[in-house]
């Protein structure tokens, strides 16, 4: 045995799971965790708060959020411009800011216009912290940790939400309804708390590569290869919107599930995502990150095809089996998809984690997340096997057009005329 492999550092438990080192990092995983608790708590009861503490109409209330979210969409690139002039540390924080803002309103609005204008301010929150939070990480992390810390930070906010959504429930069953005035201060408190954490953080932006530019790759190139990024991200935004609007709907009324049904595969999706992230990504997934978007959509197209299963004519009975490997082969993709993707956002081009890109990218999440709703509830009007067919079809289109987000070869050259 030679002396390098004597003197090996031996493997540990944070190896094992795949964790990126933490020292030193303690007030952006404070500020990370805080933040998506407060999504956790407060997001999904802003129908109910509205319908039942405030008493106004359901399709008034439901009208309204989605106007006040449709009109937060420009935020993305505002976000991103406000980025390229005061590093993404500074919207992270104003994003905070924004959000315990929009909520702390919630207690003013008692219109439809009102609500409204609630969640533009939310909205437009939401989409300034994720427009920046992926360049954020790196500025506070190493280069060759990256896609283990997008995967520890995806792992955080589940366990976030899932922690904040778990207080929601505490505080509505024990003391009902009227709970929800008091939650909407201490979430506000919280964003507000997340924005002072993310503000005493230190930052250095990453260095450039180094590499010279080529003649052969030109800005046009670069973003036609970050457009293919965008289009190709946008399945797995709308198989995200799926879990959170589809799943419901399609297991109580299609297949005639109970409705804990929907939260129980929530449950299994956020433990999976949770526990196995950081080890999956540092263990298991391809280390090229094309590769593992080519393995994430191929097995999120299998989860949907499961998911689908059980609505063909005669297999009512394979209802849960079949649900459950879907909500299975679902987790296993989104840890393969969404630290490669992230990853590739900010590194795919020159340019990746500058204000447009990301704001650009960000667009499509918004996008996905307004739009799906409207495109599922259709798709399932039309026939339970369509929303599942169209989306497993998208999947496989991105499984084609993902190797082309390689690189170009800088060190080809011309051919001779």
């Amino acid at each position: 045995m030679s002396a390098a492999t004597d003197t090996r550092r031996p493997r540990t438990a944070a190896d094992r799971l795949g964790l990126p080192a933490l020292r030193g990092h303690g007030l952006f995983i404070t500020g990370n965790l805080i933040d998506s608790v407060g999504n956790g708590m407060l997001l999904p009861l802003g129908l109910l708060y509205f319908t039942d503490v405030q008493g106004l109409p359901l399709a008034r209330v439901g009208a309204a959020m989605t106007i006040g979210q449709a009109l937060a969409l420009p935020v993305t690139f505002l976000a991103g411009r406000l980025m390229d002039r005061i590093g993404p540390k500074g919207v992270v924080v104003w994003a905070n800011v924004l959000c315990a803002a929009g909520f702390a309103l919630f207690l003013l609005a008692h219109e439809p216009w009102h609500v409204a204008g609630v969640y533009v301010l939310v909205q437009a929150g939401i989409n300034m912290y994720f427009t920046a939070q992926r360049t954020l990480i790196t500025h506070v992390t190493p280069a060759d940790e990256r896609r283990s810390w997008f995967a520890f930070t995806g792992s955080l906010r589940n366990v976030g939400l899932a922690a904040g959504s778990a207080a929601a429930v505490g505080a509505l069953t024990v003391f009902g309804n009227g709970s929800l005035r008091w939650m909407i201060a201490v979430d506000a408190a919280t964003y507000l708390l997340a924005a002072a954490c993310f503000a005493a953080l230190t930052t250095t932006p990453p260095r450039p590569d180094g590499t010279p530019p080529s003649a052969l790759v030109t800005r046009a190139d670069h973003t036609r290869r970050y457009l293919l990024l965008v289009a190709l991200n946008i399945p797995y935004v709308l198989a995200q919107a799926a879990l959170a609007v589809l799943v419901a709907v399609y297991t109580t009324r299609a297949l005639e599930l109970p409705a804990s049904a929907a939260s129980l595969l929530f449950v299994v999706n956020t433990v999976i995502v949770s526990a196995c992230s950081t080890a999956v990504t540092a263990h298991l997934a391809p280390k090229v990150p094309r590769h593992a978007v080519v393995a994430g959509y191929l097995i999120m197209a299998f989860g949907m095809w499961a998911f689908a299963l059980p609505a063909l004519p005669g297999a009512a009975s394979t209802a849960w089996a079949a649900l459950v490997v879907a909500i299975v082969l679902f987790s296993l993709a989104e840890i393969l998809l969404g630290p490669a993707l992230s990853e590739l956002s900010v590194s795919l081009t020159p340019q990746a984690a500058g204000g447009f890109t990301q704001g650009l990218y960000q667009f499509s999440w918004a996008v996905g997340m307004v739009a799906a709703p409207a495109l599922f509830t259709a798709l399932l009007e039309a026939g339970p096997l369509l929303p599942w067919g169209v989306e497993a079809a998208a999947c496989l289109i991105a499984v084609l057009a993902a190797p082309a987000l390689k690189a170009p070869n800088r060190h080809r050259r011309r051919n001779p005329r």
